[in-house]
């Protein structure tokens, strides 16, 4: 699935502003963004719930009009789940199951398993705790066998137990099923758990988009070196056997191993004459690397 200049416009404000999202067959695609950033905006717009002002959304091969035709391989929970609060699970899910014409023996009770919501029985959905109704609304969203599966924001405001077992609901559908997943969140620090790429949004904008291993390399420990040319260090660090490096700037060359070795590095490059103004271990949190990217801790 991707997304090509895709914008939205309401009067005067652009929620989303030309955003060129890729998402990977069997990924889970991490959505992060402040509340407010426009990741709610543009799930709608992928979900088929709301028209672009312009830019296009192709999927499965498909784009334009002839999305029609592939909506059905979309499921999504976006916001909170419409349930009827004095009906079971089974029973919530079963009208979803006749309005999809749906008529295979055990196919309800199958889901319920897979979100592990088997065991409540006849309990009214009202008396479900938040994320029993967030597991329950994934179910909904799995009716008709989805190839990919749009989450928004479906562990904001639950406990940490309520936070484990959606985690873990959608670990499953991934592992089991090899469905692609889309999951929004504004907490960076959760979906690192889950994600194996990663799309990070602002004020209606796609500032990056990276991999799980490339966001791990972003924040893991590592040698700060700074020098007034990085490229005179690299031939100093290639004899001395140094692989996993990477200049960042004009005055910086990150080193990801051998971290103990920083004095003995410091040696070697003063002996070949070139001056270090500074050399530290350091490495820098998931959520500040966030809060870096989207402006710091200003709150729009």
């Amino acid at each position: 699935m991707q997304t090509s200049n895709l914008t939205k416009q309401y009067g005067r404000h652009r929620a989303v502003d030309d955003v060129n999202m890729h998402i990977k067959k069997g990924a889970i695609y991490g959505f992060i963004g402040r509340n407010g950033a426009g990741k709610t905006t543009c799930l709608k717009m992928i979900s088929g719930l709301s028209t672009p002002s312009y830019g296009e959304i192709e999927m499965f091969g498909y784009k334009g009009k002839d999305l029609q035709k592939v909506r059905s391989r979309v499921g999504c929970l976006i916001e909170a789940p419409g349930l009827y609060g004095n009906m079971s699970a089974y029973d919530n899910l079963n009208i979803k199951c006749k309005l999809t014409g749906i008529k295979k023996k055990g196919y309800i009770e199958e889901l319920l398993k897979t979100v592990g919501l088997d065991t409540v029985g006849e309990k009214k959905t009202k008396h479900y705790s938040l994320g029993m109704k967030q597991r329950l609304g994934i179910a909904l969203a799995l009716v008709g066998e989805p190839d990919l599966l749009i989450l928004d924001e479906p562990i904001n405001g639950l406990d940490p137990q309520g936070i484990v077992e959606v985690r873990e609901t959608i670990q499953k559908l991934a592992k089991e099923r090899g469905m692609t997943i889309c999951i929004s969140s504004h907490i960076l620090e959760e979906l690192s758990k889950l994600a194996t790429d990663y799309g990070i949004i602002h004020n209606g904008c796609l500032v990056q988009e990276l991999t799980r291993e490339e966001l791990m390399k972003k924040c893991s420990e590592r040698i700060e070196l700074t020098l007034d040319n990085p490229k005179q260090a690299i031939p100093v660090l290639d004899d001395m056997g140094f692989n996993s490096y990477q200049v960042i700037d004009k005055e910086h060359i990150h080193i990801f191993e051998r971290l103990g070795e920083s004095a003995s590095l410091n040696m070697e490059l003063a002996k070949a004459g070139i001056p270090v103004k500074g050399i530290s271990i350091t490495s820098e949190e998931l959520e500040n690397y966030f809060l870096r990217l989207t402006g710091g801790d200003n709150r729009a």
